[in-house]
């Protein structure tokens, strides 16, 4: 039986859409359903019937039967080949998407851990917000992802990384006081924040709506970096990660601020997809959650 059909098999029961399968394995829509239609006719049945007027298929009851045979085999071929052949373990493209709090806590450390141990895999980087990552997660367009998590989803593996407590900060030329600060103090301040369609900017802008009437002015940014230059230059105040802003603030760029309430900590997840099974990425997983940990015990 050609493991290419069944892997293909496995794709299209996972993202019920021809077209999306060809996308993701780089080749055309024809070209998948012929794997598809050669697979049916070698097994006598049919595995998929097309949603009218949706452009997607679904599963016959024949064809979600078979699926978890198919998954068996799919899996213990890839485990046959990592015994197999070492060396192909540790080449190939991991597809990787990143929040921008991790790029700049541990991922340098890593990345270089990655190329020491597996100096012919290439990486392909994506930086972008959670929601974002989680969306690419599910289309297959990235293999892996660490992001605030989890995701959720049954076919998608959530594993426990660092956590980011959230630190109020704001320039010395703000003439803050140094006394605890309540959040209705703060209402005429503008308050520098992640991108609106992130959980953190979620939490902030509804607190900030139970303390008063005035409308606080949001400066939100998808950019952490952005974000830390323009509490920096005291555009505003901002809530972000401690161990990010640590160096601004032993420099004196940033004071911490004493602030009544704060928002929840970023907790982050190493998550990817279980079909098709992936060596290179269940290994580069591990490694990340160790070195997270790690990196959070030096900085507790």
């Amino acid at each position: 039986m050609h493991y290419k059909r069944l892997e293909t098999f496995l794709l299209v029961a996972t993202l019920g859409s021809f077209r999306k399968v060809a996308q993701r394995l780089y080749t055309t829509q024809p070209a998948i359903s012929n794997r598809i239609a050669a697979l049916e006719n070698e097994l006598g049945c049919r595995l998929f019937e097309r949603e009218q007027g949706l452009g997607g298929v679904q599963l016959t009851s024949k064809g979600k039967e078979l699926l978890p045979f198919a998954e068996k085999i799919v899996s213990l071929a890839n485990q046959l080949r990592q015994r197999a052949d070492t060396d192909q373990q540790h080449s190939g493209l991991l597809r990787l998407g990143v929040s921008e709090t991790i790029v700049h806590s541990w991922l340098p450390t890593f990345m270089s851990s990655i190329h020491e141990e597996m100096p012919n895999l290439d990486i392909e980087l994506t930086v972008d917000v959670t929601s974002n990552l989680g969306a690419a997660l599910v289309d297959r367009s990235i293999d892996l992802a660490f992001l605030m998590g989890p995701v959720g989803r049954p076919e998608i593996v959530d594993l426990d990384l660092c956590s980011f407590p959230l630190q109020w900060v704001a320039s010395k030329h703000l003439g803050l006081p140094s006394r605890k600060l309540r959040l209705n103090e703060l209402q005429t301040i503008p308050v520098l924040t992640f991108a609106k369609n992130t959980k953190p900017f979620s939490d902030i802008n509804n607190r900030f709506k139970e303390v008063g009437t005035t409308p606080t002015r949001f400066f939100s940014s998808s950019s952490l970096a952005a974000l830390v230059k323009m509490t920096v230059d005291g555009v505003g105040i901002s809530a972000l990660p401690a161990a990010v802003v640590a160096s601004e603030i032993s420099r004196g760029d940033l004071i911490e601020l004493d602030v009544e309430w704060a928002p929840n900590e970023l907790v982050f997840t190493a998550s990817y997809c279980t079909v098709p099974a992936n060596f290179l990425v269940q290994f580069a997983c591990s490694r990340a959650v160790n070195i997270a940990q790690k990196y959070s015990q030096a900085n507790s």
